[in-house]
């Protein structure tokens, strides 16, 4: 039999011990202290996906070069965070083909060759075109009229010359037309593809063209021109690669 407190109370009834069996049965032992619950995971996750934001962005706005190595306790340092979540960052950007793993060194920046960058242009083409003409006949002019703020904003990423910024701006704005479709697989697909076909260097005037293509496409949208859609959606991944 379980040992007697002074009070009365079995050892397993004091104050401070866990709960037996009978409390996992909904029973309550009056006077017990609350068990701390263990930290949610979702702040951890939480710190890991703010984290691989910040390395996408140091990535595509050139203050991780590539060709270098950076190890995931200096990364750490530099976001006030510890290695481990920088880690499991870096993890994913290596499956994304972003770095590479050099062990017992940290992750080199991998940056796409001319070809790559090429064959991404021509998945997202042959995802993305198809779509884009579908919704073109099927989308009224004024749910079209509502992206101009983002063709827009796309343009004043571009001007900044930042291409971080505008890989978020143009992200957004594609983001948004396929999101019409209502696939929301076909939506993170082609965001994955976005992200693995952002090349690492280019000028401002490139952004600026790329921009301008937005508000080209959109204004043919609008007005349901098929067929300047179709050259200029398919223009659009063509200059991409």
């Amino acid at each position: 039999m379980p040992a007697q407190s002074r009070s009365g109370k079995s050892a397993r009834e004091a104050p401070g011990f866990p709960a037996g069996p009978s409390d996992a049965r909904g029973e309550h032992t009056h006077g017990e202290r609350p068990v701390p619950q263990p930290r949610p995971a979702v702040q951890r996750a939480s710190v890991r996906g703010q984290i691989l934001d910040a390395l996408r962005t140091a990535l595509v706005g050139g203050e991780l070069a590539p060709g270098e190595v950076y190890s995931a306790p200096a990364l750490g340092e530099r976001f006030g965070v510890s290695a481990t979540p920088v880690r499991e960052a870096m993890q994913q950007l290596a499956q994304e083909g972003a770095v590479e793993v050099v062990p017992n060194r940290g992750f080199r920046v991998v940056e796409r060759g001319a070809r790559e960058l090429a064959e991404l242009a021509e998945i997202r083409a042959l995802i993305e075109v198809p779509v884009m003409m579908r919704l073109a006949r099927s989308v009224p002019a004024e749910r079209w009229a509502a992206f101009r703020p983002l063709a827009e904003e796309s343009v004043r990423a571009a001007a900044t010359g930042c291409r971080a910024t505008y890989a978020e701006a143009d992200r957004a704005f594609h983001r948004a037309v396929l999101g019409l479709a209502g696939n929301e697989q076909l939506v993170q697909i082609a965001e994955d593809l976005h992200r693995r076909a952002v090349p690492l260097r280019g000028a401002r005037a490139d952004l600026m063209a790329d921009a301008a293509e937005h508000a080209a496409l959109l204004e043919a949208l609008i007005s349901g021109e098929l067929d300047a859609v179709r050259t200029l959606v398919a223009g659009h991944f063509a200059d991409a690669g």
